[in-house]
């Protein structure tokens, strides 16, 4: 049977949630927003969300399910929106590119300064 890890919303990101419009399509989720929390077998993640209902701690609208591998390792996204879950993702930044080193032209022209021609 299929394993899941709960990321619970934290309140303020909730709130943000909550009032945003519905958008469809894939959700980009930040980690900062998120805190682990339980786990739970179920066939699906509809029947986890009815266990964790009967349980007295229900997911909430924001909240993200992950499916565990056999070895926990992480898999496929799904967040918890009024009308079921749709798929999700973790945002990750662009990495900056790397900067070459600035020449500069008098170095590579040979020129001499000022200072140097006058003495």
């Amino acid at each position: 049977m299929p394993r899941y890890r709960i990321h619970r919303m934290k309140q303020s990101p909730r709130e943000q949630f909550r009032w945003a419009a519905h958008t469809g399509g894939l959700a980009t989720i930040k980690p900062k927003d998120y805190e682990a929390a339980e786990e739970g077998e179920a066939p699906t993640p509809y029947a986890l969300w009815k266990q964790f209902q009967i349980s007295g701690t229900p997911l909430h609208p924001g909240d993200v399910v992950e499916t565990l591998a056999d070895d926990a390792a992480p898999g496929p996204l799904q967040i918890t929106k009024y009308i079921g879950f749709e798929a999700a993702q973790w945002y990750v930044p662009e990495a900056k590119p790397a900067t070459a080193p600035v020449i500069l032209e008098a170095e590579n022209s040979g020129a001499t300064s000022e200072c140097e021609s006058s003495r």
